[in-house]
């Protein structure tokens, strides 16, 4: 098992609309209240978290992660930075 992101909302678009302008194109979803991808590079992650705590004004959107199995943490503005600093102590290549 790798490293996990998890999206989730209660208003319908914005998932998709938060993912589409991070990968720079249209990301149709099955799911438009949950998103999860599994990262095989834990580093990876950190642009993700970055992006989202940086645009969090613009959508109503929470992310958890999961660095370990059945182990979730909710991304916030207050822990963003120590998470992915813990990343790169974590997984340094």
């Amino acid at each position: 098992m790798g490293t996990i992101v998890n999206l989730y909302s209660d208003k319908k678009g914005e998932i998709s609309k938060f993912l589409s302008n991070f990968y720079n194109k249209r990301i149709p979803l099955k799911n438009d209240l949950k998103w999860e991808k599994d990262f095989e590079n834990p580093i990876e992650m950190a642009d993700i978290m970055g992006t989202f705590i940086d645009n969090k004004d613009l959508y109503h959107i929470n992310m958890w992660v999961s660095l370990d199995e059945d182990a979730f943490i909710n991304v916030t503005v207050h822990n963003v930075d120590k998470l992915i600093r813990y990343l790169y102590e974590r997984y340094p290549y």
